[in-house]
């Protein structure tokens, strides 16, 4: 069995200094000098914009937008979403999004929620109510980038998040759908720290890894090790 390296990095984290580890990390898995390894956190308030991003789907208002490398359109992240960022070796690309996509469902049903995949959109939703005139509504947006066989970036889950940051754009580019969180669909404030060891649990299983918790400076140890040993970082060069 393949080996899950759990790193939490806390809350309010920067992005542009979560998105720097991520690269730095991606180069050492990618050299296979790490295991795999998933980094979990609690953004600062910030909106940034994938690929795809059309200029309409922006902030009207001056709002800075982080550009980024990965899938996908503009979005939030801040604080009571929890963020995990899996840099592990893939194959196919199709059944790690479907990957990903099943961790958040199974997730979303430990709390009570029932979530399901909409064709043509990635991510999770709770199902709508046509007759009742309520769209589907994004719980868990996905947006990754695969380079040298490793992927990056990862999902975003909403769980106890203020929903008026979603206002100032059109989340990931859909504009007929609306954004809830675990804590406005089960009526009770659900915070990041309560589902993160389903989250860990989940991501888990649909690897088929062991997962393992590592701390943030072990893992920057591990990678400065790799830079002077060939045997790789934590003792693991898979």
């Amino acid at each position: 069995m393949s080996r899950l390296a759990i790193v939490r990095l806390g809350v309010d984290v920067p992005y542009e200094q979560a998105w720097a580890l991520q690269r730095r990390v991606h180069t050492e898995r990618a050299s296979s000098t790490i295991t795999d390894t998933c980094l979990l956190l609690e953004h600062a308030p910030v909106y940034t914009a994938g690929r795809r991003t059309a200029a309409h789907e922006r902030p009207t208002d001056g709002t800075p937008v982080i550009d980024v490398d990965r899938g996908g359109r503009v979005t939030w992240h801040g604080p009571g979403q929890l963020v995990a960022y899996p840099i592990v070796k893939i194959g196919d690309v199709g059944a790690y999004v479907l990957a990903l996509e099943e961790a958040l469902i199974l997730v979303c049903a430990d709390f009570g929620v029932a979530v399901r995949r909409v064709k043509g959109r990635s991510g999770v939703w709770v199902s709508g109510d046509p007759a009742q005139g309520l769209p589907d509504r994004s719980l868990g947006a996905v947006g990754i980038r695969v380079s040298r066989g490793v992927a990056m970036h990862g999902f975003a889950l909403n769980c106890a998040n203020d929903p008026s940051w979603f206002n100032r754009i059109v989340p990931c580019g859909i504009s007929d759908s609306g954004v809830s969180s675990l804590s406005a669909e089960t009526g009770r404030r659900i915070v990041v720290d309560e589902v993160l060891p389903y989250l860990e649990k989940r991501l888990a299983e649909v690897f088929g890894a062991e997962a393992f918790d590592l701390h943030e400076e072990d893992l920057m140890q591990a990678m400065n090790d790799s830079a002077r040993s060939p045997k790789g970082g934590f003792g693991l060069k898979t």
